[in-house]
């Protein structure tokens, strides 16, 4: 059974860090794009990140570019999303999702296949 879990949210104060964590079993992530995206309170779902399989290029949205870093440990079937300077906006559901079409990702929900249950973060002092 593929699965997707994700780890390492929390409560964290403005101008804080978090690392978030997404395992997988029953595949292996490196074949797969994956992306990050993140759901807030009244908002739709909304891609933030996501690291291609054919050459771990890596794309950001605007709102995350230079303070958001997606990396993947192969030995550990993982990718990570270090998150920096965080802000209120940036609370959220953070669900990781990986894509079985193609090698190179995109920031669009809809071409992702499995989904994590996502982890709460929240941005507050």
């Amino acid at each position: 059974q593929l699965q997707l879990v994700e780890s390492g949210g929390g409560l964290v104060q403005p101008g804080g860090s978090l690392r978030l964590s997404c395992t997988a079993s029953g595949f292996t992530l490196d074949s797969y794009p994956v992306g990050w995206f993140r759901q807030a309170p009244g908002k739709e779902r909304e891609g933030i990140s996501c690291i291609s399989s054919r050459d771990n290029s890596t794309h950001y949205a605007d709102s995350v570019k230079g303070r958001f870093a997606i990396s993947r440990d192969n030995a550990k079937n993982a990718v990570y999303l270090e998150m920096n300077s965080l802000n209120a906006e940036d609370t959220g559901v953070y669900y990781c999702a990986a894509e079985s079409m193609w090698s190179l990702c995109v920031l669009s929900i809809h071409d992702y296949d499995y989904w994590g249950p996502g982890t709460q973060v929240t941005v507050s002092s």
